[in-house]
């Protein structure tokens, strides 16, 4: 099963994002990341999440990741998710049932100009904005009730917040 659940912030999330950092540094092909971030609701102080570890790592070439990243991640234990509708990100998961007992971490690889790269605004302005965060937990809270086995949806649903804390953050910038 793998159902949504928010847990409460654990304070070893920023350490689980750095071991698992250095992990995929010694084996992708450092020439094509510009950027590693740990983002995702377990890289904002504080704020209660799915208790998954998520990494954004922009490179210079989707086309050349493609090509050279599977492989490694794989053998790190992650998912391709190679029928990504997005064609401007890959997606991998570690724990991915049936894979796992339950996913641990999400590696999300785009360009640095690709939307994507952009939500680290949505991350640093929660890390800046307590209220804001809190109104994020409730919603996330709420919604993981109502679509607790279906990601999509509980995805879909936080869209009009995101979007909304997407255009004050770039008000501020």
């Amino acid at each position: 099963m793998d159902d949504i659940e928010i847990v409460a912030y654990d304070p070893a999330w920023p350490a689980m994002f750095e071991a698992e950092a250095a992990r995929l540094r010694a084996t992708l092909d450092g020439k094509l990341i510009v950027g590693l971030e740990h983002f995702g609701s377990t890289a904002i102080p504080g704020l209660a999440a799915k208790a998954v570890i998520d990494i954004l790592i922009a490179v210079r070439s989707l086309v050349q990741a493609r090509g050279s990243f599977i492989d490694p991640l794989r053998q790190l234990g992650y998912v391709f998710w190679a029928d990504n509708p997005r064609t401007d990100r890959l997606f991998f998961v570690k724990g991915m049932p049936p894979y796992g007992e339950r996913r641990t971490h999400h590696v999300h690889v785009t360009e640095p100009e690709g939307e994507l790269w952009r939500r680290l605004l949505f991350r640093d302005y929660l890390r800046a904005n307590p209220g804001a965060a809190r109104r994020y937990e409730r919603l996330k809270r709420e919604l993981a009730r109502r679509f607790r086995s279906d990601r999509e949806a509980y995805t879909n649903a936080k869209s009009a917040f995101v979007e909304e804390i997407m255009a004050e953050a770039a008000r501020r910038e």
